[in-house]
């Protein structure tokens, strides 16, 4: 039986609608699967196909496995893929304990981009962030994703980054098996080398 560090591991991805988060999870919770693990995924989303706010919770255990969505405060691992929102459940979900991994690339909502609303600095974000958690990691997943042959790849980017902390006990080669049953042909080459590149940029971080 794969060891976990701690049991249930909360996991929770963070971003707006048209990020990806949901096939994100998917990809997690299948690697977490083939390893004998249980693994309980549940979402919480607004309008998601319009930029609303989508959250992922993945709840990863050794044994019976634990109900989907994850107490306040209760969080372990926090993979932002876009600053505001993983500021917010961050808020929610975090504790002394907490670690992020975030993509620092903004989303800007309608009420930004018609001048109504305004977005806060990056800094002041991570000035927050890094008032309220363990640890604070940032990856440029974006410019990455675009690097690596698509933009939309950012998601497998970010779980790349994720795969490689360490703080999961799954092997990289669960995670590559479970992309390659989520994707077919270019868009597998695409997403596999997003997600290579995201590996590789948090393990050299």
């Amino acid at each position: 039986m794969t060891h976990l560090h701690k049991d249930p591991f909360n996991l929770i991805i963070a971003g707006v609608g048209g990020q990806g988060n949901i096939l994100a999870s998917q990809v997690v919770a299948q690697a977490a699967l083939m390893e004998d693990l249980n693994a309980t995924i549940g979402e919480t989303y607004g309008v998601s196909q319009r930029g609303g706010s989508v959250m992922s919770h993945i709840r990863i255990t050794a044994g019976t496995p634990v109900g989907p969505l994850i107490p306040q405060g209760a969080g372990d691992l926090l993979v932002g893929f876009e600053p505001v929102e993983t500021l917010q459940v961050a808020m929610d979900f975090g504790n002394p304990q907490i670690r992020v991994i975030l993509n620092p690339r903004p989303v800007y909502p309608i009420g930004v981009l018609s001048g109504d609303l305004t977005y806060p600095s990056i800094d002041r974000i991570l000035e927050l962030l890094q008032q309220h958690v363990a640890d604070l990691k940032t990856l440029s997943a974006t410019e990455i994703a675009k690097e690596a042959g698509e933009i939309r790849a950012m998601n497998l980017v970010m779980v790349g980054a994720l795969a490689a902390t360490g703080l999961l006990p799954m092997a990289k080669e669960s995670y590559i098996r479970s992309i390659q049953d989520q994707f077919r042909g270019r868009t597998l080459e695409i997403n596999q080398r997003a997600f290579e590149s995201g590996y590789d940029a948090h393990s050299s971080s």
